[in-house]
């Protein structure tokens, strides 16, 4: 095994594809269903929403997807992203696993999500879609989508969960350094949020809330504009797999595969990035590889919610999704990793959870900011309250290893920098933060208002 502390690519090595995990699944995920009329949905009915290229990479069933040269000249900005190996991390857990990073925060919005916010906005503009509107957690979704639309003269309207917005001041800013208006969510300015504020007018907001919003405005204000998604969907999380794809050429140059695959998860688009590549070896070559998501235990809908038909959105404007879910009117809990906080995951990774493919852990917050800062200590990264679940999960496998006098590598997606966090961590260390233990009553407050039966397993 190479020594290598960091590891890096050639321009000319950016992937020239997205992987698409859908061609390799054994059990294909069921159908998406129309709100209204509860059948699976046609192309057409995701017409007013999507342009056309992203509907059909969301339902195509090839292997390889080409991505557009002008996408990749602007991926070149900051792509290939870096990988590490944590050796001061390992000094310090004393662990004989080794513990290998690749770094998405090096992006022009400082973490993965331009990896889709770009084709995103690219394929809108073929389409002549002159604005966007969309959902914002933390920010950083929603920087990365400002980001891309002023690369290609694309108007954005971006509705940011309200305890992230008041939150996290400067992602704000810097979506209006890129042109974005950006809004409170809830908001006055749609049905779906004037009805959350006359419900509880001091809501802290939620994914679900501030989706609903978005395709709102984009399904009723007519004229060239659509919806963007951040997560969830197929596509999104198929453009992602370039984190992945780069970091298998990382792996050989450090002559090196990893045992153990491990990212946070929101929605799957992060998780699904750095793992799918890998899962394909599994997939295909019955490889034994473990990829772990990593959720906050104040939002666990892999670990204690449901799998069944929901909304992606509060108010239930989006398809029904078959997802592991906590119910769609679920309010998590208003921690610091605001794109960790959805009540539902991606299809394509709740049916490979179902069948056993992938594995999920639950982690309290102060667990995680406390490997976080001792991460920023070891390696000199100060990661987002996101990515801290992620390297909590690593600290949890390494330390097993040294339990058991196992040499395993363990790869993880350090997936955003936490510059504009930092109030977050001030909070932590004036012991500000406190792990919040669900009661019953609030685990099940969603799931008892659902009306779609349970999936059968």
């Amino acid at each position: 095994m190479s020594d290598l502390r960091k590891i890096i690519l050639e321009e000319n090595e950016i992937p020239e594809k997205w992987y698409n995990i859908q061609a390799d699944m054994k059990n294909k995920p069921l159908p998406p269903l129309h709100p209204g009329t509860k059948e699976p949905i046609g192309p057409e009915d995701l017409a007013p929403l999507f342009p056309m290229e992203l509907i059909k990479q969301e339902v195509s069933q090839e292997q390889w997807i080409e991505i557009p040269e002008e996408v990749r000249e602007v991926y070149k900005m900051w792509r290939p992203t870096p990988m590490y190996r944590a050796t001061n991390l390992e000094k310090v857990l004393d662990t004989p696993a080794k513990i290998y990073y690749k770094y998405e925060g090096v992006s022009p919005a400082g973490s993965h999500k331009p990896n889709t916010a770009v084709p995103q906005a690219y394929y809108n503009m073929k389409e002549g879609v002159h604005k966007l509107t969309t959902e914002t957690g933390a920010g950083q979704w929603g920087s990365a989508l400002a980001f891309a639309c002023e690369k290609f003269g694309i108007d954005l309207e971006v509705y940011m969960v309200r305890i992230s917005y008041e939150q996290k001041p400067y992602r704000k800013l810097l979506m209006n350094t890129w042109g974005a208006d950006v809004y409170s969510s809830p908001t006055d300015k749609t049905q779906g949020g004037k009805s959350i504020l006359e419900q509880d007018p001091n809501s802290p907001g939620s994914l679900g809330i501030a989706i609903s919003e978005a395709v709102e405005r984009a399904a009723t204000s007519g004229g060239t504009k659509k919806y963007s998604l951040g997560s969830v969907l197929n596509h999104v999380l198929m453009h992602q797999t370039v984190i992945g794809l780069e970091s298998i050429k990382q792996m050989e140059k450090a002559d090196a595969f990893p045992d153990i695959v491990i990212a946070p998860l929101g929605g799957g688009s992060n998780f699904a990035g750095i793992s799918f590549p890998y899962l394909h070896y599994k997939l295909t070559e019955g490889k034994d590889i473990r990829c772990i998501a990593v959720e906050p235990a104040s939002c666990p809908k892999l670990t204690k919610g449901e799998f069944r038909y929901d909304f992606g959105d509060t108010v239930g404007l989006t398809p029904l999704l078959p997802m592991y879910t906590l119910g769609h009117t679920f309010v998590p809990e208003a921690i610091h990793a605001g794109g960790l906080r959805y009540h539902g995951a991606s299809v394509l990774v709740s049916q490979l959870l179902k069948d056993g493919l992938v594995e999920a852990s639950a982690i309290h917050q102060l667990e995680c900011f406390k490997a976080g800062v001792m991460f920023a200590n070891t390696e000199a990264i100060l990661p987002a309250p996101e990515a801290t679940h992620g390297i909590a999960q690593v600290i949890r496998e390494a330390n097993k290893a040294k339990e058991e006098g196992a040499e395993k590598t363990i790869l993880f997606n350090l997936c955003g920098h936490g510059h504009f966090d930092m109030a977050a961590y001030q909070d932590y260390f004036d012991g500000k933060l406190e792990d919040h233990e669900l009661t019953y009553d609030e685990l099940h407050s969603g799931l008892n208002e659902l009306t779609t039966p349970k999936i059968e397993e």
